[in-house]
């Protein structure tokens, strides 16, 4: 294996997954920065930043599951005007995607990685106009599965069909796990990785060593993508993926996608455990790693919406 171990070193990629320290930081020098995902609409993204003031739980980036296409437009605003009053990122997934249409492959035993790709040309235009009227609402990151739609989302915002600020946070659901394979992401124009959760402390390294990418890792994965709770490895998430957002999911949990006011209260919920078990997390953080250091907001880097 030696020869194409060799190789790899001369691409610029790691030649094993050895759990190497991380040197790279944020723009501000931090580590660490906390998400907490699946925040459906404004009365769970209020409900989050609450517990999050009552626990004095850092929170830095906000992400949403169902779509910018499942939020009105009076949402979309309030959701904007309120993340951009606390200086906190928001990102908004980009759908449609197969799972959601008409595609029988998506639900199939084996078509898994068929679910979150943009199915045929008229999917693409939508995602990328999902993206557009997200943009358009002031709100400046967008979660992407498909690379094609990276593609051309990224040549977008380059002709200045997009917003120049607009972010590309890539979703787990992309599914790329290797340090190549990342780096065609960043390549692309990705702006920050949604790792797959069930990746080692040595496999989160290697991806490290990789890309200048900051890493989105589930601290506590949602039954559907393995129900891990990781809070005893955060410590040694931080020194291998700095820079890292530590996003915490929740296990035992309903799959609440696609979510509206139907569910409200009950996403509620499940927004105001996820802040308490990010507390547990930070804790456990600060008790094996000390001197690990977290971004104060406001903080560089994030993509904080414009309100309008």
């Amino acid at each position: 294996m030696r020869q194409t171990r060799e190789f790899l070193r001369s691409q610029g990629l790691p030649t094993d997954d050895s759990p190497v320290t991380s040197t790279k930081r944020f723009p501000d020098g931090a580590q660490y920065r906390v998400e907490i995902p699946s925040t459906e609409g404004p009365e769970v993204l209020d409900a989050v930043l609450a517990e999050a003031d009552a626990r004095q739980v850092p929170v830095h980036r906000i992400s949403q599951g169902s779509g910018g296409m499942l939020l009105t437009d009076d949402e979309l605003r309030a959701m904007a005007a309120t993340a951009a009053g606390r200086s906190v990122e928001l990102s908004l997934f980009a759908r449609p995607v197969a799972g959601w249409d008409t595609s029988p492959m998506a639900t199939a035993p084996a078509g898994g990685p068929v679910a979150a790709q943009a199915r045929g040309t008229e999917q693409l235009v939508h995602v990328l106009e999902d993206i557009r009227r997200t943009a358009d609402a002031g709100i400046r990151s967008v979660l992407i599965t498909d690379l094609g739609v990276l593609k051309v989302a990224a040549a977008m915002r380059a002709a200045g069909d997009l917003p120049p600020d607009l972010q590309f946070k890539i979703s787990v659901q992309m599914g790329l796990a290797n340090p190549a394979s990342v780096r065609i992401a960043e390549d692309l124009g990705a702006d920050t990785y949604n790792v797959p959760t069930d990746l080692s402390i040595g496999q989160l390294a290697a991806i490290r060593a990789a890309t200048e990418l900051p890493l989105d890792v589930y601290v506590e994965a949602p039954d559907d993508m393995g129900g891990f709770v990781r809070h005893f490895e955060i410590a040694e998430i931080v020194r291998v993926a700095a820079p890292v957002h530590v996003k915490f999911g929740l296990r035992n949990a309903p799959n609440i996608y696609p979510s509206g006011t139907h569910l409200t209260p009950t996403a509620v919920a499940l927004g105001r455990e996820r802040v308490r078990r990010a507390q547990i997390g930070l804790d456990l953080l600060r008790r094996y790693a000390p001197d690990a250091e977290g971004s104060q907001l406001p903080a560089p880097g994030l993509a904080v919406p414009v309100a309008g």
